[in-house]
């Protein structure tokens, strides 16, 4: 094996290494014979490097080559040479060498995979999770996995460098139910009792403000019991921060920072600092969304006055107690009637009940409510949609904001995507501030925390604690990347007055609040510090970067939809002896119940 230790790595040798004599050592992506040469295709993490054997140099040693195949594990020592000038191969970074092999050793034989490891495929995701090793072999999902590390160690730079320190916190702690569902681990010591997952190190980076740390930095893992999508995972992983004696301003300040230097680094972009700051209820009005895409326009446009009054029940009822609103879509009156209706689906999974719509033709107003209104009122809506000939406008009405809102701030994304209006390589960053402190359960009948509990109210509307939570604005902030919420946080209750009023406000007794949150309680009765933080989503910041839209592309070994690792097969059961220590029994219901 000595003389097959690595000297340098495939991908990285370039035309200044010619002379050399070096080993390299990976996998075979390709083999070849022409006559009395073989050429490998030699695939480490760092890239391909072509591998010639000649039988006039070596005839056992070309024989040896001419028995791999594809995935088998080699050492290759020899001299790097240029490429003929015909031969050399513009699309690899390595393409205008090659190595002439002197001495090859077979590491292992493999069998045929499931899958070639190549960057495009039309493998099934589902078989390439299932053999996750060979797709983590392909050098797309390489390359992602070494810029996860990358935008890893840029944070831990950063912060390190402002005088935030890392400290673990708990991976078993206690449940407090307010928010997702938590991940419980049963405990065999204390049978009957339950440890949680983290869902975040909130209430452990609280009281570490609480003990004098003032700048706390973790990249951790935490856990969240939810159904999954595109974007989220039940483990994931948090870039977590909290800082004393801070405001909102201080906190973004830092933040920006890390950003600038993240998107310096990484994509080679210079952000313009400050970023822009927009208020909740403006993203709401303008873009039906508190993560809006700026990348492209189609902004909501608000009509509820104008059609208050007219002859179409469906607008007059949801202006009772709703709104109407729509978004132009420019251009689009070339969509067809099918294009149009599969739009109208669309939105019916955000619980609207329908799609009006309005084509601006040259020859007049084309429309599926032409009917029940005045031209001089269709003209009105045309006006306040600032549409032009060939405009297309998609019209939700909702006894609802929220529905009308979560429609057309989907709608347009959605369309965006179908005619292909998002730039690609362009970043849109903005903070959303005012965020509502409350939104109403429909569930649980009650308001509970937009954030969690512990974010603080806005000075000003402290007494809507008690009076009008409705209306009541917190502390709270989300840096938002084209159309994602890459990371959010608040300024943090640290009067224990104010915190009481809180959990009150949230239906809690003082028992109950005791019961839930007594640490945090009573660490705040010994002197606690103002103070802030935030989190990123680490896997999300990643897949931004990297240009994916699907999360499981830059997370080493991913989870499906139904919260399932199908390489090792996970969750799966185990022994009945490991659940009578732990004093557990299992009661499924058969389907048929």
């Amino acid at each position: 094996m000595k003389e097959f230790n690595r000297t340098d790595y495939a991908g990285t040798l370039r035309a200044s290494d010619v002379g050399r004599t070096v080993t390299v050592c990976g996998w075979v992506q390709r083999a070849r014979r022409l006559g009395g040469l073989t050429f490998v295709t030699l695939r480490d993490r760092t890239g391909l490097l072509q591998l010639n054997f000649n039988a006039e140099r070596d005839a056992a040693l070309s024989e040896l080559a001419g028995t791999l195949r594809t995935e088998y594990v080699i050492g290759a020592t020899g001299v790097v040479a240029h490429r003929g000038e015909s031969a050399v191969n513009r699309d690899m970074p390595t393409g205008e060498i090659e190595l002439y092999v002197t001495a090859l050793k077979i590491f292992t034989r493999a069998d045929t995979t499931p899958f070639e490891i190549l960057d495009e495929t039309e493998c099934a995701e589902n078989l390439r999770l299932k053999y996750r090793y060979l797709d983590l072999r392909r050098p797309k999902l390489q390359n992602t996995i070494a810029l996860r590390h990358r935008i890893a160690a840029i944070a831990r730079s950063y912060f390190y460098d402002n005088g935030f320190l890392e400290i673990e916190t708990p991976v078993l702690t206690k449940s407090t139910p307010e928010g997702a569902r938590d991940y419980l681990v049963p405990s065999r010591i204390h049978p009957g009792k339950f440890y949680a997952l983290p869902q975040s190190p909130q209430q452990y980076k609280q009281l570490l403000m609480l003990s004098g740390f003032d700048r706390y930095i973790q990249i951790v893992k935490c856990f969240r019991d939810e159904d999954l999508r595109a974007d989220r995972q039940p483990e994931f992983t948090q870039i977590d921060l909290e800082m004393s004696f801070v405001d909102e301003e201080d906190v973004r300040a830092v933040n920006e920072g890390f950003l600038a230097k993240l998107f310096r680094e990484v994509r080679g972009i210079e952000l313009e600092l400050p970023l822009p700051c927009m208020p909740w209820q403006e993203a709401m009005e303008r873009f039906g969304s508190d993560k809006p895409d700026l990348r492209f326009g189609m902004e909501l446009r608000n009509i509820t006055d104008l059609v208050r009054s007219c002859g179409f029940k469906v607008f007059t009822d949801a202006a009772e107690t709703g709104s109407v609103r729509l978004i132009n879509v420019d251009g689009g009156a070339k969509m067809t009637r099918k294009e149009i209706d599969s739009l109208v689906e669309f939105v019916r999974t955000y619980r609207a009940k329908g799609l009006a719509w309005m084509k601006i033709n040259a020859d007049g107003i084309q429309s599926s409510f032409s009917k029940f209104m005045q031209p001089e009122e269709l003209s009105a809506i045309a006006e306040r949609a600032g549409a032009q000939t060939g405009d297309l406008l998609l019209i939700v009405a909702d006894p609802k904001d929220s529905v009308v809102f979560a429609s057309l701030g989907a709608l347009r994304v959605e369309v965006a995507k179908r005619l292909d209006r998002i730039p690609k390589d362009v970043y849109r960053l903005l903070w959303i501030t005012d965020f509502p402190m409350f939104e109403w359960s429909e569930e649980d009948n009650r308001f509970v925390a937009m954030h969690h509990p512990f974010t603080a109210p806005k000075d000003e509307d402290l007494a809507l604690l008690d009076t009008d939570r409705a209306h009541c604005r917190a502390k709270a902030y989300d840096i938002v990347i084209n159309g994602y919420e890459a990371g959010g946080g608040s300024i943090r209750i640290h009067d224990p007055e104010v915190q009481e009023r809180m959990f009150s406000a949230l239906g809690f007794t003082r028992e109950e609040a005791d019961e839930r949150f007594g640490h945090l309680i009573n660490a705040f009765r010994y002197g606690a510090p103002p103070h802030g933080g935030m989190a990123y989503g680490l896997d999300r910041l990643v897949m931004l970067m990297a240009g994916t839209d699907n999360i499981r592309d830059v997370i080493a070994f991913p989870k499906v939809q139904t919260a399932a690792e199908l390489m090792m097969n996970s969750p799966d059961v185990v022994e009945q002896k490991q659940l009578d220590e732990l004093s557990i029994a299992i009661n499924i219901k058969a389907d048929a119940e």
